[in-house]
């Protein structure tokens, strides 16, 4: 599945993942491959997604995710 992640400034990350984690309002989920589709505000933590078989990690502050067909959308305040 693609992840995009992109901020005011800059694109933060674009590719190719298995599996994300994300800091949910409700707490944290993690999106695969063929995950329903959904909206959700993102609160202070981190992201963890795979790519390449290597765990990657990013503090954010904020933001907003949706997931839609095999594409993880996320935008950071």
């Amino acid at each position: 599945m693609t992840l995009n992640i992109i901020s005011a400034e800059k694109v933060e990350f674009t590719g190719e993942v298995t599996k994300v984690t994300l800091p949910g309002a409700q707490g944290l989920f993690t999106v695969l491959e063929n995950h329903a589709a959904l909206i959700s505000s993102l609160v202070a933590g981190r992201i963890v997604y795979t790519a390449d078989d290597k765990d990657v990690t990013m503090e954010i502050k904020g933001g907003i995710a949706d997931v839609n067909h095999n594409v993880v959308s996320v935008c950071l305040y």
